[in-house]
């Protein structure tokens, strides 16, 4: 299995990295149903930080989101699962199919963990960069500045110079 197939599948909703019901099915190679069906016989498995139940708005707003293949409502609430729920399933889906799409899942979660630690390494070194030029820059326009305006000199007096003139 590909993993950018993977990766596409993964959202993040409240705060977390998670994976929807039918995607996990459809990867699994069984109906949606069967899936929950699972969970449900062993929902000791799966605490609320494992999977939980999008509300209504939270499923409008992913739909919102998808242009090409829009996301169709069911009569049960769609379950997303977090990175430990998809590890859990595993336990619960013993297929061979279920064990070999559940690694290249947890490879996925690991692969955009990495590309987060990378972006956010990013970022520091782009602000830090920001700050050095910024304080080069100025200087630069001070310089600038400087030979586009030289300090004024007092003009000399033209005509007949006083005593008083020179103090």
């Amino acid at each position: 299995m590909e993993l950018d197939v993977i990766m596409n599948k993964i959202f993040e909703i409240r705060g977390q990295r998670v994976m929807l019901d039918f995607h996990l099915a459809e990867l699994y190679g069984v109906e949606t149903k069967v899936l929950k069906q699972a969970v449900r016989r062993n929902i000791d498995r799966f605490p609320k930080d494992f999977m939980f139940e999008l509300t209504q708005t939270e499923f409008e707003n992913l739909r919102s989101q998808f242009v090409t293949s829009p996301l169709q409502s069911t009569r049960y609430g769609t379950i997303v699962f977090t990175e430990q729920g998809v590890a859990m399933l595993s336990s619960v889906l013993r297929s061979d199919t279920a064990i070999k799409v559940n690694i290249e899942i947890m490879r996925a979660f690991v692969s955009i963990r990495r590309m987060a630690l990378n972006y956010s390494d990013l970022v520091s070194r782009i602000d830090s960069l920001e700050e050095k030029f910024d304080e080069q820059f100025t200087e630069v326009f001070q310089a600038l500045r400087y030979l586009i305006e030289p300090p004024q000199k007092p003009r000399k007096k033209i005509g007949y110079i006083t005593n008083d003139d020179n103090n």
